[in-house]
């Protein structure tokens, strides 16, 4: 008798359907955050760094200073002396492959836009090798926006 009774509250069990393959995947989509990466970019000279805080904060800074150094050579500050500061993006492409756009005002006409921009292809070339950001375990593209202080000496 109990195994009669056990075998009849089980068969309720074997009427429920499985999820389908497409059902299981729009869930799975759905929890995931497209906004944020698991692994922002990152150099080798901040690989060491276990807090992803602060190897986010080394990455950047690293970036920024390496940009500051090749642009502040000469060009752009002897065509336009008045520019101190230019935010440029930069696109990490999946590839490690780099895109520098430089940002400007929406009202800024003063300044001679394909210059800038020829100037900053110019210059930024031979960056180092950069590791990009990485999304459940594929690496992705990434865009952000430095500011980048023109030295003055």
């Amino acid at each position: 008798m109990f195994f009669f009774s056990a075998t009849l509250v089980s068969c309720q069990f074997f009427d429920k359907k499985a999820p389908s393959e497409d059902e299981l995947l729009q869930n799975e989509l759905q929890k995931i955050d497209w906004k944020k990466v698991d692994a922002f970019p990152t150099v080798d000279a901040c690989e060491v760094i276990t807090d992803e805080s602060q190897r986010r904060q080394c990455f950047f800074e690293y970036l920024t200073q390496t940009i500051q150094d090749k642009l502040s050579v000469d060009t752009l500050r002897i065509f336009y002396p008045e520019i101190d500061t230019i935010e440029v993006k930069v696109t990490v492409f999946p590839d490690a492959t780099l895109k520098f756009e430089p940002q400007f005002p929406k009202d800024s006409l003063a300044y001679d836009k394909i210059k800038i921009d020829s100037i900053l292809h110019t210059k930024l070339v031979d960056m180092p090798k950069i590791n990009p950001a990485i999304k459940r375990g594929i690496p992705v593209k990434t865009q952000f926006v430095l500011p980048v202080i023109l030295k003055s000496e």
